[in-house]
């Protein structure tokens, strides 16, 4: 495994990292979790990623209890929650967003659902139009300072509220966002190697990227439509099949272009994928999500493709995906 700091703070995570979306309270239970969990932190994983809204908290139980049963040493492991959609259908207003009672709710649900006693990281899953930024950098603050979270951040922000976001901390000496949660992958770029572009040297800030094979788009899995068991066919996830369907991003032409050009390498397409996504140096993790074991190992194999290819066969794939 390879390790690389998260931005310019000192915490140095995994370049590959596990997360629960989709996956734990849906898909996979207490035991799948406790083998797959296990299995990530043999291989050198020490980043575990969940959020409140991921299966209405049931993630986080699953999660909680599988490392409990694993017993592994708390100082050699981190973990995550996200704070904004809530945690019951139809949530009432102060069940969401991120209002100062919102974002103290919601870590302590967290607390207790992963049974630990801090957060390593804590993001703000969306920007909120109806909570100024200076209620939650305060209440961020506040859990840091009370040792509840170590560092925070923010999932999908637009660079605009970032900035906003550390110009009140300035101001007010409270604690900066650490890090970024943005998707990322061959057929998803903008965001962060342009739009957050001036961010990285600005502020150090880090990023833990999710979905680096676009749902599973980049696999193959759904070059020949959508298969019963996959992800875009599961209860409460079939909106992502706007994935397939929007004529102006091309996603499915793009994805087979990526796969034929995988299976000419020889290799398989999504290790080659998430690969791709850890090249970037602004990149500190990549985040991993897998219901069964061999997948998680198959994309651990990554790690080894980064410096297989040259920079001109890395070029052919981000154009075979353009």
């Amino acid at each position: 495994m390879q390790y690389r700091r998260l931005g310019s703070s000192g915490l140095q995570l995994s370049a590959l990292s596990f997360g629960a979306w989709v996956t734990f309270g849906k898909q996979v239970g207490r035991g799948e979790a406790r083998e797959l969990l296990a299995a990530a932190y043999d291989h050198g994983i020490n980043f575990f990623d969940n959020a409140e809204t991921y299966a209405n908290g049931e993630a986080e139980r699953v999660m909680g209890d599988a490392l409990a049963d694993l017993r592994l040493p708390r100082d050699a492991w981190c973990v995550s929650s996200k704070v904004f959609f809530g945690s019951v259908d139809g949530p009432r207003p102060t069940q969401r967003g991120l209002s100062r009672k919102h974002v103290h709710d919601a870590c302590h649900d967290a607390l207790r659902r992963l049974r630990v006693d801090y957060l390593d990281l804590f993001f703000c899953h969306r920007a909120d139009p109806d909570t100024p930024i200076a209620e939650t950098v305060l209440a961020m603050d506040t859990l840091v300072r009370q040792g509840k979270v170590l560092y925070w951040g923010t999932s999908e922000w637009p660079a605009q509220a970032i900035r906003e976001a550390h110009k009140v901390a300035r101001a007010n000496g409270l604690i900066a966002p650490t890090m970024e949660q943005p998707q990322y992958n061959l057929l998803h770029r903008q965001r962060v190697e342009l739009e957050y572009a001036p961010l990285y040297s600005e502020y150090g800030m880090g990023t833990t990227i999710w979905s680096p094979l676009a749902s599973g788009l980049l696999t193959g899995k759904y070059n020949a439509g959508v298969p019963q068991d996959a992800r875009l066919a599961q209860e409460g996830y079939t909106w992502l099949q706007w994935l397939l369907q929007d004529p102006a991003e091309r996603r499915l032409e793009r994805a087979r272009a990526f796969t034929d050009v995988a299976k000419q390498l020889g290799v398989a397409p999504a290790p080659l994928a998430i690969a791709w996504c850890l090249r970037n140096p602004h990149v500190s993790t990549v985040m991993l999500g897998a219901s069964r074991t061999e997948q998680l190992l198959q994309n651990l194999e990554a790690l080894d493709l980064v410096e297989r290819f040259d920079d001109a066969t890395w070029e052919r794939l981000a154009a075979a995906a353009s």
